[in-house]
């Protein structure tokens, strides 16, 4: 990767970092992860190789732990390089050929790091997490949810944000 691709992914990732410890003011049990939005963006722009991709998902990951206040914070390092991966592959197939691919691929990364996550989180914290829900089943059909109403608002601001993001960006290559 380009010296001035990492740039571009150090200042996305930071921006999401930002927003998303911002929103932590906000009260209440659930914050939406918009790391994912601006490390989808990145990714877009970019289009890194796999293992890039990957690299980008786990720095994502750490970042994510570190201001998160889910039910299980290191699951954040499993579930945004899955989110990354699934980005990166599908935009592979559907730029060019489906039109608003960039909100339509951030939805489905979203969908994958967050379900993923979900599933992450039943495995090593299924005790903590009967001690807030009633099963597992019930914790799921509450984070769900979540997760799709997450993806819409990712996939939204991915959508708005990569046009002019590209603009920007295919100017300084001039």
């Amino acid at each position: 990767m380009k010296s001035r691709d990492i740039a571009i992914v150090g200042i996305l990732l930071a921006i999401g970092a930002i927003v998303r410890y911002l929103s932590l003011i906000i009260p209440g049990p659930i914050v939406a992860n918009l790391v994912i939005a601006f490390y989808c963006l990145a990714i877009l722009l970019v289009l890194p190789t796999l293992t890039e991709a990957i690299g980008i998902g786990f720095v994502a990951g750490i970042v994510s732990a570190l201001i998160s206040h889910s039910v299980f914070p290191p699951g954040n390092l499993i579930s945004e390089p899955i989110g990354a991966v699934v980005c990166l592959l599908l935009y592979r197939l559907l730029k060019d050929r489906v039109p608003a691919s960039e909100g339509i691929t951030t939805f489905i990364a979203t969908v994958a790091s967050g379900s993923s996550f979900v599933l992450v989180s039943l495995v090593a914290v299924a005790p903590t997490i009967l001690s807030k829900y009633a099963t597992l089943g019930a914790y799921a059909v509450v984070v769900i949810p979540i997760v799709l109403t997450a993806a819409v608002a990712n996939a939204v601001i991915a959508q708005l944000l990569y046009t002019p993001a590209a603009r920007v960006l295919m100017r300084g290559r001039r």
